[in-house]
This record gives C-alpha cells, sequence and structure tokens, in this order.
C-alpha cells in the first residue's frame, strides 16, 4: 500500500512539473486571455447580485508607455531589472514588520506578484507561497524581464473590474496605454496596493503624495531589458 501511494504522489508530481514548465513556456509567447483573480471577482460580484463585468485588452509591451513601466517599477519593485525574481532584504523587512503587527506593502517582487496573478489562487497560505515561489524561478528562467513586464502590465487589477494597462489607461485617463504621460503613469502605479479602494483620478491627500514620489523615482529608472 505503501509503494502504491508512493508510486502515485510520483506520478502526480511528474504530472504536476510537466504542466506547469508546458504552462509558462506556452505564455512566453501567447497573450494570458485571463487569471484566476479575473474568475474570482466576476464570482464575487455574481454573489453579491451585482452585473459581471471584466475589463481586459492585452496590448503589447511596445504600445505600453515606458512612463507605466518604469513608474510600477519605481512603486513596485525598484531593483526588478537586476534580481533574480526575489529581494530577500525587502521580504525579511517585510518579516520583521508583520511580526510586530504593522501593515506595510508586502516583499513581492513583480515577478512573484505575476506568478500569483497569472498561475494561482488569492489568499495567504504556506502551499500558495511556496507554489508562487516555483512558479517565480521557472518565469526568471524561461522569460525575459521584458516578458515579465508585459505578462505583469497586461493582467494586474488596476481598477474594480479592470485589468491590463490598456483597460485602465481607457478607465481613468480615456487614452491608450501608449500615450500615458509620467503623472498618469504614477497614478495609476500608486493605487496598485489596492485598486479597488484608491482612485487614479480625483485621488486622495496620500494617494496624491504617493504619485508625487513615485515621479521623482521615475528619474532614476532605466529601462534595459
Amino acid at each position: 500500500m505503501l509503494r502504491k501511494i508512493s508510486r502515485f504522489l510520483f506520478k502526480v508530481f511528474l504530472w504536476f512539473f510537466a504542466l506547469s514548465v508546458l504552462s509558462v513556456v506556452i505564455f512566453r509567447y501567447v497573450p494570458v486571455p485571463f487569471t484566476p483573480l479575473m474568475l474570482s471577482r466576476a464570482l464575487e460580484q455574481k454573489a453579491e447580485g451585482k452585473e459581471m463585468t471584466c475589463s481586459h485588452d492585452w496590448v503589447p509591451i511596445e504600445e505600453i508607455s515606458p512612463n507605466l513601466q518604469k513608474a510600477v517599477i519605481a512603486s513596485e519593485d525598484d531593483l526588478f531589472l537586476t534580481h533574480n525574481g526575489f529581494n530577500f532584504k525587502a521580504m525579511q523587512k517585510a518579516f520583521k514588520n508583520n511580526q510586530k503587527g504593522n501593515k506595510i506593502k508586502g516583499g513581492s517582487t513583480i515577478s512573484q506578484q505575476t506568478a500569483k496573478n497569472v498561475f494561482l489562487w488569492q489568499g495567504r497560505s504556506y502551499l500558495r507561497k511556496g507554489l508562487e515561489a516555483y512558479f517565480t524561478v521557472l518565469i526568471e528562467l524561461l522569460w525575459s524581464k521584458e516578458r515579465i513586464m508585459e505578462v505583469y502590465l497586461n493582467s494586474i487589477e488596476m481598477a474594480d473590474g479592470v485589468y491590463g494597462a490598456q483597460a485602465a489607461s481607457q478607465h481613468w485617463y480615456h487614452k491608450n496605454a501608449n500615450d500615458l504621460t509620467k503623472y498618469e503613469a504614477a497614478g495609476i502605479a500608486a493605487i496598485l496596493p489596492n485598486p479597488r479602494k484608491f482612485r487614479a483620478v480625483g485621488s486622495s491627500g496620500y494617494t496624491e503624495r504617493r504619485k508625487g514620489r513615485i515621479v521623482r523615482l521615475m528619474r532614476y529608472v532605466k529601462l534595459e531589458y
């Protein structure tokens, strides 16, 4: 019996490994049509009796303003272009502050957020964090930094029911993602910690201060994929 269980678990592991690598290879070239978050948000809307909405328009990175690329790096992950998927200093800082009961931005990199959004479910558990680390390693190995940024900017939630740079640019500024100014890009980046609560336009004083800080930091970001 023990041998059968071991054999079964080994087969499950092999299938999981093969399918996970295959999915990462496929999405290296193919646009991500939807994410688990989009599905869960739609189900939440239905459960609350609301209309199920999902605004998502994939565009290649050439059609996303460099301003937005710089803004999310300045805001979310200043070492994105040089790390191997993880920022251990940021993770350690987040852990220490969480131990003290302080709520701050987590230590997740853009690579980790991409892995979570594309391949996994939301929530906090050791299993999900372990799988997030696994998929982060895979995309860092099999994708370029430019591809990670492209998928990230096409997949993340940027308003309630709004996903990706193009849909967010239309939603907040009524223009294409390629035409975002520095301040507009900073406005989108500033709300990413909680895009269902914060607004990129008509913002609170807190968000406006974040915008100004992001604009200042953007001048130090050099896009060298």
